[in-house]
């Protein structure tokens, strides 16, 4: 399967046509000193130890003599880059008993709303259960016999990426089977201490959408988990145990740390996507092209219809803070057994491409929102909105009621 990864990624980066539009690409003098203002981490790392770190080291009381259930995917490794999985099989006295996958499956293979089922005879590892499918919580039966559930994925810090969502259910069904539920905390990448976009209305609860937080809701998946249980948002409430990460500060960037970093899933490939990503991925709700099916998803968006050129020099005239655009011609293709197509499959679209130039100041979220509005105020005529799933990604129906009304972005941030 590792190989299989690995070929996939190389087929990406060799399809497709992505070209960048030559010319005029600055509407502003920043634009053209980008590379120069463009913030850097850190030259010294701070060294981190996640959840299962410390763990291993300091807590082995807390998993040895136990049959166990591990929730996690490929972003679940140690220090040194070894597999959580990999680490309990080697302990005597610990039994792994059945490994639960998230959406993108065990290996992150899978795109974005791809259905995952495993032949278990591929690997030598227990029982693969995905909860991306027709279960999405696990079953009492598949619960027999288990003494603990360990979580630990990593997590991006966005409302709509959908793990937070497997936490809940599988806190949920812990509860209701008296199962205590150990929670390995890892960094949030994109920083914990900011916090931006709207609280979920929950009446646009769904998978993509389960508590009523913001959309980049700070903190880390431990500060999650205590929520969950301190706020009642599920039914039934496990024994919580978080094991927190040591030398990780809210205010501290993922490449700022000693971490390897993995991509979480398939279509966020960096740490500069996981922060454009909480606004960019509203363009998920029109028949605007986010990026799927390119080498820079959610940081390359367009249509056939749009003119890159024009587009970027009306965002720039706004001089958000920290990003800048630069005109972009990109073509979607799919990889070779993805069952889903990106949009606008094999045609020329052409748009922007969003640098960041210091994501310090950089706010996704309210840049999404202007990237809305813009488009829509320019080609109202072919741009169509995926009302349900914009509503859903956004939390509430007041920013498309503002979009269609011919209402001022800025306007409709001040009330955010």
């Amino acid at each position: 399967m590792k190989h299989l990864i690995h070929f996939s990624a190389f087929l990406f980066f060799s399809l497709g046509s992505l070209t960048a539009q030559q010319g005029e690409i600055s509407i502003h003098e920043e634009q053209s000193k980008y590379y120069q203002n463009k913030a850097t981490p850190l030259v010294e790392k701070i060294s981190v130890l996640t959840g299962l770190d410390i763990l291993l080291r300091d807590h082995m009381e807390l998993i040895e003599g136990k049959s166990i259930a591990l929730v996690t995917n490929q972003t679940g490794i140690d220090h040194d880059g070894v597999p959580n999985y990999k680490r309990l099989m080697a302990i005597e006295k610990v039994n792994l008993q059945v490994i639960f996958s998230p959406e993108h499956g065990l290996f992150g293979e899978a795109a974005a709303g791809q259905k995952v089922s495993y032949n278990l005879n591929e690997f030598n590892l227990p029982k693969v259960v995905s909860l991306y499918g027709k279960t999405r919580k696990p079953t009492p039966e598949m619960l027999d016999g288990i003494q603990l559930i360990i979580y630990d994925i990593q997590d991006i810090g966005s409302r709509f990426y959908t793990y937070i969502t497997t936490l809940g259910l599988i806190m949920e069904a812990a509860g209701e089977q008296n199962i205590p539920v150990l929670v390995l905390d890892r960094p949030n990448p994109i920083r914990g201490d900011i916090i931006a976009g709207p609280l979920l209305d929950m009446n646009y609860k769904t998978f993509v959408g389960y508590y009523p937080i913001p959309i980049r809701y700070g903190g880390t998946i431990g500060d999650m988990a205590k929520n969950i249980i301190a706020n009642k948002w599920i039914s039934s409430n496990p024994a919580l145990t978080v094991i927190a990460t040591k030398g990780w500060k809210n205010n501290v960037w993922f490449d700022e740390t000693d971490l390897k970093w993995v991509n979480p899933s398939p279509n966020i490939p960096d740490l500069e996507t996981a922060l454009v990503y909480p606004g960019m991925c509203l363009i998920e709700g029109t028949n605007v092209s986010e990026g799927r099916g390119t080498p820079h998803p959610f940081k390359w968006v367009g249509a056939p219809w749009i003119h890159g050129r024009k587009l970027s020099q009306e965002l720039n005239k706004l001089e958000l803070p920290g990003v800048v655009f630069v005109p972009v011609s990109f073509t979607p293709v799919s990889l070779p057994g993805k069952a889903i197509r990106p949009k606008h499959e094999g045609q020329e679209c052409n748009g922007v491409e969003i640098r960041i130039t210091n994501r310090n100041i950089y706010k996704s979220v309210e840049t999404g929102v202007h990237m809305l509005f813009i488009i829509y105020k320019y080609y109202s005529e072919q741009l169509i909105f995926r009302e349900k799933h914009l509503n859903r990604l956004w939390g509430k129906n007041d920013l498309l009621n503002s979009i269609i009304s011919g209402g001022e972005a800025q306007d409709f941030i001040k009330k955010i």
